[in-house]
């Protein structure tokens, strides 16, 4: 198990394509958000952060009794560059941690040995960074050097991909993870999750 890194939780969007909070979908009962905080903490993160912003509160008492910490973002509504900007800052000066494995609420295929398998692959990879690789891209969940991703500019939806980028192919390590391509950003994701099970039925 890995020690120096800290899991990043994406968690502040509204869900609006959805037209409901994606974080508080179910999955066998649990809060996809919850799930996510859970699988993460199965890393043995030294820090597991989980960024909110539209409905923060309610969406932080489901994160009661995990072990970690809520970030609150104000500007959430700038889009997921703007959200992961927040967690940089918020662990950048944390000399205990070297690297960061990021990941969303909204993959419901994921499961803590990809999660594994990714801090595994960054060990292996000349960069020291990883993405999750499906449906022809690299992306999240995905292990990012503290080093790397320090001058990246991060803003609006601009996420981890001017990173990702920015690093020499060879160099980046890459799991396979085709069920991850389903992310539930619209009702017809949702409908596509429920039917492989990996979203309970309303």
């Amino acid at each position: 198990m890995s020690s120096d890194h800290a899991a990043l939780v994406l968690a502040a969007g509204a869900g609006s394509r959805l037209g409901r909070s994606k974080q508080l979908l179910m999955r066998d009962g649990e809060p996809l958000l919850r799930r996510a905080a859970r699988i993460a903490l199965q890393t043995a993160p030294r820090r597991c952060v989980v960024v909110l912003g539209a409905d923060a509160d309610r969406l932080a008492a489901v994160l009661q009794g995990l072990d970690v910490e809520v970030l609150r973002h104000a500007d959430w509504s700038a889009g997921m560059g703007s959200s992961l900007a927040a967690l940089r800052r918020h662990v950048q000066d944390d000399a205990t941690l070297r690297r960061s494995l990021i990941l969303g609420c909204d993959q419901p295929a994921l499961e803590a040995p990809h999660l594994r398998a990714l801090l595994d692959e960054a060990d292996r990879a000349a960069s020291g960074c990883a993405t999750s690789g499906y449906a022809g891209v690299r992306g999240i969940p995905a292990v990012v050097t503290h080093t790397a991703w320090a001058d990246v500019a991060l803003q609006g939806d601009n996420g981890l991909r001017a990173l990702f980028a920015s690093l020499d192919v060879q160099t980046l390590g890459c799991v396979s993870a085709p069920a991850l391509a389903l992310d539930v950003d619209t009702p017809a994701d949702l409908a596509a999750a429920q039917q492989r099970g990996w979203v309970d039925q309303d």
